[in-house]
């Protein structure tokens, strides 16, 4: 069994054991120590990284009774060995930030709005918290406030062990996962949990917790939120894209969402314009079109590629094209795999659009759908002549 002094000194950097086993698995070797300060991963918090004298930590593993160390191949340990561990420190910190401050915001949600936390995930830059039901920005932002002013209050973070029975009688914010000997986590007049992860001893070396964004997420809300040295960072990547948007529009800070939504409303506007003017420029190249239509098995057949054009902009054409009696038309985008629409006049019905893009589709890849008198598709890798050979064959056979 493996002595865990994080359990009762998450502040504890370096410390010395022995070496009591060794094993190589899957490619990795193993390495089994008396005592540890490594985190290993579990509930939702990663593991530490760090050193066994000069060699590297690269993972460590929960395998109940015990700690694995995973070290870097390159260096060799023996059985019996003593060695002196090194916490990656930084590493170390940022979790303890991170996962003290889950506790604090999942503690906001429960106090302020009576909402629980499902899971917590703590990534390599956010972290996350899952709640129960849905809740409103205004919710979160006043969880968020409370979280802060928990932290800034400084309060004291401690360490109790307590048996199953006492556990039962205590106001854990959650019921624990495991029977036995519980560890809780006691943030002074605010939170009271069973946890293993590493903490902060005071809500002060948290420094401040941002909830970057929030969507819904199975039935629930899913929380991205940051802490600590994280949240500085986070502040300066918005702060660099806000300024950057700011020099880009020529405008202040403050009014860059304003210069945005305006930006948005004149592209809308300019896409509303253009689709316009594509659909009318369609329908003067199908009149220009119409001139090379030639005589096929009854129809009058036109295959064209229309330069610039696309799917909405070749359905327009064909539309222009087929509204003349006995005609069978066929287009394609300029861009290679194509988009496709094959369509036929009213009186044309000998022809099969949906079935006639079948058989190009069978024949030049891409897929499609549609109706006897139109159908449309994507993905034609054919120039124009293929498609028109293919297309007369199967008229033939008509």
């Amino acid at each position: 069994m493996t002595e865990r002094l994080y359990y009762t000194d998450p502040d504890c950097l370096e410390f010395e054991a022995t070496i009591v086993g060794i094993t190589h698995e899957e490619g990795r070797t193993l390495v089994y120590l008396d005592r540890t300060a490594f985190y290993p991963t579990s509930g939702g918090q990663p593991f530490d990284t760090g050193r066994l004298n000069e060699t590297r930590v690269v993972d460590v593993i929960d395998q109940e009774h015990r700690v694995a160390h995973v070290i870097d191949a390159a260096r060799t340990l023996e059985d019996g060995e003593r060695v002196t561990g090194r916490i990656d420190h930084e590493r170390r910190r940022d979790h303890m930030q991170q996962h003290t401050g889950q506790h604090i915001l999942s503690a906001s949600f429960v106090r302020l709005q009576d909402v629980p936390t499902l899971s917590f995930h703590l990534g390599s830059s956010t972290s996350t918290i899952d709640l129960a039901r849905e809740v409103s920005r205004s919710a979160i932002e006043a969880a968020e406030e409370a979280a802060n002013g928990v932290i800034w209050e400084n309060r004291p973070v401690n360490i109790r062990f307590v048996s199953g029975d006492e556990g039962e009688a205590l106001p854990l914010r959650k019921p624990p996962q495991r029977a036995g000997t519980l560890r809780l986590i006691d943030i002074a007049d605010w939170d009271l949990s069973a946890c293993g992860g590493t903490h902060a001893t005071r809500t002060g070396e948290i420094g401040a917790i941002v909830i970057r964004e929030w969507e819904r997420y199975k039935n629930g809300t899913r929380i991205t939120f940051v802490c600590g040295q994280r949240a500085l960072r986070s502040h300066r990547e918005l702060r660099d894209v806000v300024s950057h948007a700011s020099e880009l529009l020529s405008v202040a800070s403050a009014d860059v969402d304003t210069a945005v939504e305006r930006l948005v409303a004149e592209a809308r506007d300019l896409r509303k314009v253009t689709r316009t003017l594509s659909q009318e420029l369609s329908t003067v190249r199908a009149a220009a079109l119409a001139e090379r239509a030639e005589p096929v098995a009854g129809v009058d057949l036109l295959v064209a590629v229309l330069e610039g054009a696309d799917a909405s902009a070749l359905r327009t054409a064909a539309a222009s094209l087929t509204a003349t009696s006995g005609r069978v038309v066929v287009l394609l985008t300029e861009a290679r795999p194509a988009a496709i629409v094959v369509a036929r006049s009213a009186d044309a019905t000998g022809v099969d659009a949906s079935r006639l893009l079948g058989q190009l589709a069978d024949r030049f890849g891409g897929r499609g759908g549609g109706k006897r008198e139109l159908a449309q598709g994507g993905g034609v890798d054919a120039d124009r002549d293929a498609v028109a050979r293919e297309v007369r064959r199967f008229l033939d056979a008509k």
